[in-house]
């Protein structure tokens, strides 16, 4: 029986940048840290031989993300700028309450978006708003506002509150 998703993961050559900016721009918290090399165990797992990595988990909300960077074999850099329509990872969205708000605050803190939220503050209007954004590395971020409850994949604070986290960790 699937659950859910447990967590996306990025693959970085630089882990220190990255778990800045989803720990001080986005506000998700360190879970755990780990590392590893020498580890046939691992090597089988990920499908590389003599792998060496150092890893971070980190969550907010329901959201977890797990940051890679592989020291051996050293990843190669992907085009930052690629496009969204390209096979493979695309994205992952975040839901904000004022969609606004948040792309004004994201983006005085460095981060790049394709577009401003497109629509108005009418609801009736717009009742989902959207826009993509890019993280240091040039991974896509949407940040989705559903302002209509009745959305069938709207979801509601409590679905994201410490206490439904610490709970469910």
């Amino acid at each position: 029986m699937i659950l859910g998703i447990h967590h996306v993961a990025i693959s970085t050559g630089n882990l220190g940048r990255l778990v800045h900016f989803y720990t001080d721009v986005l506000g998700f918290e360190i879970v755990t840290e780990i590392g590893w090399k020498d580890n046939p165990q691992i090597d089988r797992i990920v499908g590389l031989q003599g792998s060496e990595a150092d890893s971070v988990m980190l969550r907010t909300g329901n959201i977890y993300i797990e940051l890679f960077q592989y020291h051996k074999p050293e990843g190669k850099q992907s085009d930052p700028q690629r496009p969204v329509s390209d096979h493979g990872y695309t994205h992952f969205c975040i839901a904000v309450e004022d969609i606004d708000a948040e792309y004004e605050r994201l983006l005085a803190a460095g981060m790049t978006f394709h577009c401003p939220p497109p629509g108005g503050n009418d609801s009736k209007e717009a009742p989902v708003r959207a826009t993509y954004g890019r993280d240091p590395d040039g991974n896509v971020i949407e940040i989705q506002e559903v302002r209509d409850p009745n959305i069938r994949f709207a979801l509601h604070r409590a679905q994201f509150s410490k206490e439904v986290s610490e709970e469910n960790p």
